[in-house]
């Protein structure tokens, strides 16, 4: 991967976009003022210092633009890249997934979050429903949870048969291996984090009313079967962890951290290369003389309240 020393080009940009994205990332967690007081001096004390925003932010950016690259290089050669995310609720999974979408163009890079099955997804074959998102040529798909939502929730909370499960882990391999014969770099992530660290980002989104929607009956749920949800993770790197398509473990307690290492990791794992592209010039606006452009009524704009 190219670092921003080596491109004059690319710290311009990053000092150009650093007050903008502070700006922006402030905004993204702008949710600490809703916390108690005493939740928030609680949660600061349990955890070391990490980095400072500007380094982080500074960072972040760098690899944004490595990830700009990526999308161009795998846009024009038409590669097919699938990122699996998986982990414990509050892990951190979806704050990663934002970094990495926050700057590239949807039409090339797209989330899969699929909800629970419908009754006739039910009794389809198990990755069937997931199939259809599988990336084409010139995408990149983040999978945030994926089929190993049998070995997980669907496990642990009784929703699938030890049969099915078994059939599952059975399955899983060869099903990742025809992925990856048919041209998919496929690569999968299991965000980790402590029971104290999961216990402290629960209290957060329960007391602050900007985050309690990410908190589900199955995440409550999450911490009184803690030790099951470890068993089955322990089951799903011993028999899913195969040569063609590894688990690669983020530590996660660090969010900043975590997200930085994450992304630098990834874009590690593929062979991307700038694509050269032609300059682009701003043509001339033309002008009509004998053009007036018209008045439209005051009911149709939004009303200047800010």
């Amino acid at each position: 991967m190219s670092h921003a020393d080596e491109h004059p080009d690319i710290k311009e940009w990053l000092e150009a976009e650093l007050d903008d994205t502070l700006d922006e990332e402030y905004e993204l967690e702008i949710s600490e003022p809703a916390l108690s007081m005493e939740l928030r001096r609680i949660y600061k004390r349990k955890r070391p210092p990490s980095i400072d925003r500007k380094s982080y932010f500074r960072a972040l950016l760098t690899l944004q633009a490595e990830l700009i690259k990526l999308q161009d290089w795998v846009e024009q050669t038409g590669e097919k890249v699938l990122v699996i995310f998986e982990g414990r609720d509050s892990a951190g999974k979806g704050g990663v997934i934002k970094r990495i979408t926050q700057r590239l163009n949807p039409r090339v890079c797209r989330v899969v979050a699929l909800n629970k099955p419908s009754e006739k997804e039910r009794t389809q074959w198990y990755f069937q429903r997931y199939v259809p998102h599988l990336p084409s040529g010139g995408e990149i798909v983040l999978f945030d949870r994926s089929w190993y939502n049998r070995a997980g929730v669907e496990r642990v909370m009784g929703f699938a048969s030890a049969e099915a499960v078994e059939q599952f882990f059975q399955d899983v391999p060869e099903f990742e291996r025809m992925l990856v014969r048919s041209g998919i770099r496929l690569i999968k992530y299991w965000f980790s984090i402590t029971d104290e660290e999961q216990q402290l980002r629960f209290l957060m989104r329960i007391h602050d009313p900007l985050k309690q929607w990410k908190l589900s009956p199955m995440d409550l749920q999450s911490r009184v079967r803690w030790e099951d949800y470890t068993k089955a993770k322990e089951d799903v790197f011993a028999r899913t962890n195969i040569p063609e398509a590894p688990w690669y473990i983020v530590e996660g307690n660090d969010k900043k951290r975590a997200r930085l290492n994450c992304i630098h990791h990834l874009l590690d794992q593929i062979p991307y290369h700038d694509i050269p592209s032609e300059p682009i010039a701003l043509p001339d606006r033309v002008f009509n003389p004998d053009y007036d452009r018209a008045t439209l009524p005051d009911e149709l704009h939004v009303p200047n309240r800010y």
